[in-house]
């Protein structure tokens, strides 16, 4: 860490002062040579996280190339403001200026997609970084690295360490010559970062878990809603942030909505994450699974009910797969809004459906967790998609859908999901110093 925050220090002076253009046009090479190695990324980015390879192909990569180009567009349009004092004969405007060595410290379960979402505005603003991608899942950061020399991205600008958190995450987060660190993960280790910063001042951008509701109310369009909450549960096997864990169904068709998702749920195919056909492929690691079953157990003890998935269907799996980290999508039913499983953020392919009567409760039950990252309604009143939505504590609400998003648009959380934005206006002004300059005629 210490060599790379040197690194990038002595790369800053010369990165900083390349205009906006130049900056823009490194950033499209590097998504090209990305893009034109797409399966190679996908192929390792499945192997590594254990995502279906479907799924690495469709989203992960495609949006790693997609941040590159964004944000090389962004950086060109950002205009800054200026305004005149006739009174006293000045002119005042506001200059955006790089800050310095950014520290980015990304997760497993998206690897290169998150990382590059951070890297590709840090360094169009004129930052230099060090970044530090998951132990978990570093290999497509390593091979992002080895095509930074060819997309022509100077020495020292972007520098990647391989290391656990303890050690070169907490070496990063305290070097005084990092004043900024992006950091998404847990709320837990966000606790330690911000700790451990508080010392040098540094400005923070943590984009942390979630417990992400889904409303159903009594009017929603099922035959939409219910491949689509499968997807919000299920996908990349719940290790996604906003992946839905609580489900919300009005009670005049909670009967119904149960009975059709957990027939959906059961089709849902788990095995080799190489295999096309696959909905969902195998968690991070072995401690990880245990800890995801627990919660299934937790809940049973108390006495909720599995519907399907762990503990009551039977996993059957290829004889080489046999000892990989799989689990069934996993529904539970007649659980209490105060239990762990409703709490507590799980991170893995397990969700809670129960029943809710009125409007107002729902959105005081809905809010009664830690967090507030994202939050989904079915409904087709638009009265009342646009009441709940506002009254969701939460940093972003998809109305009829999800995981739709304007790269433009403000994304982070509320309450124990986070602190700050991110986006093109907002990674923008985390990643600059803003400079008010006061000129006399």
């Amino acid at each position: 860490v210490e060599l790379a925050v040197k690194a990038a220090k002595a790369a800053f002076p010369m990165w900083s002062s390349k205009s906006p253009l130049e900056r823009s046009q490194i950033l499209n090479k590097l998504a090209d040579l990305i893009e034109h190695d797409l399966e190679e990324f996908a192929q390792a980015e499945s192997k590594d996280q254990g995502k279906t390879i479907t799924f690495a192909r469709t989203i992960d990569i495609p949006r790693a190339v997609y941040n590159f180009r964004f944000f090389a567009s962004s950086v060109l349009h950002h205009t800054t403001e200026c305004s005149e004092m006739t009174t006293v004969g000045c002119v005042n405007y506001t200059l955006r200026t790089p800050v310095g060595v950014a520290g980015l410290i990304s997760p497993w379960n998206l690897p290169l997609y998150l990382l590059t979402w951070k890297i590709a505005p840090a360094i169009a603003c004129g930052n230099t970084v060090v970044a530090k991608p998951s132990e978990m899942t570093s290999v497509t950061a390593w091979m992002m690295c080895k095509l930074l020399e060819k997309a022509g991205v100077p020495p020292g600008v972007v520098n990647v360490v391989f290391g656990t958190g303890s050690k070169a995450g907490e070496a990063l987060v305290c070097h005084p010559d990092v004043p900024v660190i992006s950091f998404t993960g847990s709320t837990l280790t966000a606790q330690r970062i911000t700790e451990k910063s508080a010392p040098h001042c540094k400005r923070l951008s943590l984009e942390l878990g979630g417990k992400n509701p889904a409303i159903v109310f009594d009017d929603a369009d099922l035959t939409q809603c219910i491949p689509t909450t499968l997807r919000s549960s299920f996908a990349n096997q719940g290790e996604i942030c906003l992946c839905t864990s609580r489900i919300f169904v009005q009670r005049g068709i909670y009967n119904e909505f149960v009975k059709r998702f957990v027939a959906e749920a059961k089709k849902w195919k788990v095995g080799n994450p190489s295999d096309p056909t696959v909905n969902m492929g195998a968690l991070i690691s072995k401690e990880h699974l245990e800890k995801v079953k627990n919660y299934v157990k937790k809940a049973q003890a108390e006495g909720a009910r599995v519907l399907c998935g762990e503990g009551v269907d039977s996993l059957v799996l290829l004889a080489d797969n046999q000892k990989g980290y799989f689990m069934l999508p996993t529904v539970i039913a007649e659980v209490k809004d105060e239990s762990k499983c409703m709490q507590e953020e799980i991170f893995g392919p397990v969700t809670c459906v129960v029943a809710f009567d009125t409007e107002e409760e729902v959105i005081e039950r809905a809010n009664c967790v830690k967090y507030g990252l994202a939050a989904t309604v079915w409904s087709s009143n638009v009265g009342r998609v646009h009441r709940v939505a506002r009254k969701l504590q939460s940093g972003l609400v998809w109305t009829n859908c999800w995981l739709v998003r304007d790269l433009n648009l403000p994304f982070g959380g509320m309450k124990a999901s986070g602190i700050g934005r991110e986006g093109a206006k907002d990674s923008y002004e985390f990643f600059t110093d803003v400079k008010t300059i006061t000129i006399k005629h």
